[in-house]
């Protein structure tokens, strides 16, 4: 595939601001009702998922605690295969409930290398909230509690999500178009 050069690109809007808030509202009504009053440590993935946390975390009507965790698997439009911790939590979960926090899943590498490590740091309860899936792309099983969008298997830009570190400050998502 040729490398897209993110100033010369297209794309088409897939979901705007107001169907991205509704739906992270009605995440938080969701997990706020699984957790019943129970705190709950949100671990967010930097950096594509810094715009869901911070909107799904004023949504969840239980006492939180966020932390970050980075981690990079693509290049350009590419995931590499491999994936590394590029900045570790400083939240202790050990014995707490945890939900991990993405903005997109597709081969699932990523989300399930970052689970074993978190599952190995004993926490109480550990969920997986994406923004987006993309169920055609698995080559990993992952299990998604939960999550606002499926997609087909297309590249996105926008809320948080990038082409080269370019149109995370989209407030919409968008199918970039090649």
């Amino acid at each position: 595939m040729t490398p897209v050069n993110p100033d010369s690109i297209r794309f088409k809007p897939l979901h705007d601001e107001a169907e991205i808030q509704s739906r992270v509202r009605q995440l938080g009504e969701q997990i706020t009702k699984d957790l019943r009053g129970e705190p709950v440590v949100v671990v967010g993935v930097l950096k594509g998922a810094f715009m869901f946390t911070a909107d799904l975390v004023r949504a969840i009507k239980s006492p939180v605690v966020i932390d970050f965790i980075g981690c990079a698997s693509y290049s350009g439009t590419r995931s590499t295969g491999t994936v590394r911790i590029t900045h570790d939590l400083s939240t202790d979960i050990t014995g707490k409930n945890v939900i991990l926090v993405e903005d997109i899943i597709d081969t699932g590498r990523t989300l399930d290398y970052l689970i074993r490590i978190l599952k190995e740091r004993g926490p109480k309860s550990l969920r997986l909230c994406t923004l987006l899936d993309k169920p055609e792309a698995r080559e990993v099983p992952v299990k998604v509690d939960y999550f606002g969008f499926s997609i087909s298997n297309e590249f996105v830009i926008g809320y948080g999500l990038d082409l080269d570190q370019r149109y995370r400050e989209l407030p919409y998502i968008a199918q970039v178009q090649v």
